[in-house]
């Protein structure tokens, strides 16, 4: 049965709530435990990566649990329903440090509800994933549903990434995350009601934990693309971390370009995060035309060989004070970007298919969790990536928000956020071209 136009909107609504966290993370912590708490570069990425760690525990059990989770609202439900409220609370949690507390008692508060915003994210973001499997079997509609959430995707990075930093200037990063905490619970809560009454697979897999691990990397083609996509996923995830700082370093407004007055309004990195934002929503209608005409790894290896173009590009701008033009190469960022944003979302159900009609067993929630491993092992590796490199490079924390620093230090910043990505961007392009690619097409032959 064909899924309605309300459902594949409704399916990708989920997923602007998810990614305000996501970003959160990835985006805001390390500097605010840098530039606000004064915690040293090294130990702050070192306590990120950390709670990062721990939260990839976590994805094998839920995607287990959820897999042979038995209600009247399906297996996926109650799990991100749940998980809504356990993230939304996190986040506000660990931007709420009380003033006075020592340095120890500033990591120790952080952490605790650092832990319990991933454990709510988990939550929401295993089960999400697996109804990609189970809601539809037909590749251009995954490819359709995956263009609506990643389009509102580019919502979420657009509130936190820009949003939260303009609310947390005006009236402190506590109430700016308890601001937005609605918009989440709603965007998931909105997501499980559209899709209520779409196809799913009602009955619980009775296999135990290791025969349905055991199916998931018997699937040689998508244990390939999990590792490839975790590639990718650290280029991002250097380029995310990196921002905030080159906003404070590497991109100075001189007061006389053309968006100058916006960037004084919105800040720097808000500016960027929507110019960036533009760029992904105009691309998610392109790359679903692409991945129809070309073949989705054919239109993903396109986007991400304009990826590394446009990050040489941005290290030979940088620094620059001119926010007009950089602006103007975020816009294009977000196009290329969106590429890896919707493209890997839609392949990888495909794949799962595969075991499901070789074995006869639905574990989509174990293919979820195993999916975002790589993603999630990414985004832990990168902020203690960045911290090291910038720790040796003398990278002076502060709590006034911004201090001088050296030229070793900011050249330092300016390749982690443009030449290191792109190298690494052209190593996931090898993979997909010369693993990835024979395994897929012997997979799904």
């Amino acid at each position: 049965m064909a899924l309605s136009l309300g459902q594949k909107m409704g399916w990708g609504l989920a997923d602007m709530g998810v990614v305000v966290f996501v970003v959160v993370k990835q985006l805001l912590i390390l500097t605010y435990l840098t530039a606000y708490l004064g915690v040293p570069v090294g130990i702050a990425g070192f306590v990120t990566t950390a709670v990062l760690v721990f939260d990839m525990i976590t994805d094998p059990l839920i995607g287990y649990l959820s897999d042979r989770t038995q209600s009247r609202f399906g297996r996926r439900a109650p799990w991100m329903f749940i998980g809504a409220l356990v993230m939304s609370a996190g986040m506000v949690g660990l931007f709420s440090v009380p003033a006075g507390m020592t340095l120890g008692g500033n990591l120790s508060w952080v952490v605790a509800f650092f832990v319990m915003a991933t454990i709510g994210f988990t939550m929401v973001a295993i089960p999400y994933g697996a109804q990609a499997g189970e809601i539809t079997q037909d590749p251009r509609e995954r490819s359709v549903m995956t263009g609506w959430r990643m389009g509102f995707a580019s919502i979420g990075i657009l509130v936190g990434g820009a949003v939260i930093p303009g609310l947390a200037g005006s009236m402190g990063y506590p109430l700016a995350a308890l601001a937005v905490t609605p918009l989440m619970i709603a965007a998931i809560w909105g997501s499980l009601w559209s899709t209520r009454n779409a196809p799913r697979v009602a009955e619980a897999a009775t296999v135990n934990l290791k025969g349905m691990f055991g199916l998931v990397f018997a699937n040689r083609a998508f244990v390939a693309l999990v590792l490839i996509y975790g590639v990718m996923t650290l280029a991002i995830a250097m380029i995310t971390a990196g921002l905030p700082f080159a906003a404070l370093y590497l991109i100075i407004d001189s007061g006389d370009t053309l968006l100058s007055g916006v960037a004084e309004a919105l800040t720097t990195l808000s500016l960027m995060f929507a110019a960036f934002v533009v760029g992904s929503i105009l691309s998610q209608a392109v790359w679903v035309l692409l991945s129809h005409r070309l073949g989705k790894v054919n239109a993903l290896v396109l986007g991400l060989l304009l990826y590394t173009l446009l990050l040489y590009a941005l290290y030979k701008m940088l620094p620059s004070v001119n926010v007009t033009a950089i602006a103007g190469m975020f816009v294009l960022a977000g196009m290329t970007n969106g590429a890896y944003q919707q493209i890997p979302w839609a392949i990888y159900p495909d794949l799962m298919d595969v075991t499901r009609r070789d074995s006869g067993v639905a574990i989509e929630g174990a293919f979820s969790a195993v999916w975002l491993f790589g993603q999630k092992l990414a985004n832990a590796l990168a902020p203690a990536m960045l911290g090291l490199i910038l720790a040796g490079a003398g990278w002076l924390e502060t709590t006034d928000g911004i201090v001088v620093q050296t030229e070793d230090a900011l050249a330092a910043l300016q390749v982690s956020i443009t030449l290191i990505p792109a190298a690494i961007l052209l190593v996931a392009v090898a993979g997909l071209a010369m693993i990835y690619r024979p395994m897929a097409v012997r997979t799904l032959a």
